[in-house]
């Protein structure tokens, strides 16, 4: 990253974290796609604690941009081609709280492009009711190194995930 680069942070939970990192990490102007932990209560959560669903926090992608090469909105046109706006239980085939879905945003702005996308889908009507939350980003903790770049390092097991 150039350091006199302008960066704004983002951050989406769209069920699966490895799922949420390749549609953003291709797009010019992101700079870096971070898995990790968001909305919980326990403090420096675990893959493990995560999992098991009891620590309220989402799976969730931390996104690095420069937002005079990508906007927040177009950030956020991705987001919902990604996910089923409508699942309350998880996307697809991960169910639990971890993978429900959530926008976090970061001051007013972003509140206000996150309100007024959710409610132009719904007014879409494609969708009978959007399930996705949009809340106030909280602390953000880093997955384990093994998860980050997971379809790079496990492109088979990706795809067939």
């Amino acid at each position: 990253m150039n350091t006199k680069e302008k960066i704004a942070i983002a951050t989406f939970a769209g069920g699966c974290f490895w799922c949420m990192i390749p549609p953003f990490q291709k797009l010019s102007g992101v700079l870096k796609v971070i898995p990790g932990y968001t909305g919980g209560k326990t403090k420096n959560p675990t893959y493990e604690e995560v999992s098991s669903g009891r620590t309220g926090h989402f799976e969730a992608v931390q996104i690095a941009f420069n937002p005079e090469k990508i906007s927040y909105k177009e950030l956020l046109d991705v987001f919902w081609k990604q996910i089923n706006p409508e699942d309350a239980e998880g996307q697809f085939a991960d169910k639990g709280s971890q993978y429900m879905t959530a926008i976090f945003y970061h001051d007013p702005k972003q509140k206000a492009f996150a309100l007024t996308s959710k409610k132009s889908l719904e007014n879409s009507r494609k969708f009978k009711k959007i399930a996705t939350e949009i809340r106030k980003a909280e602390t953000f903790y880093p997955a384990e190194q093994y998860h980050w770049d997971y379809h790079k390092k496990n492109p088979i097991g990706y795809k067939v995930y």
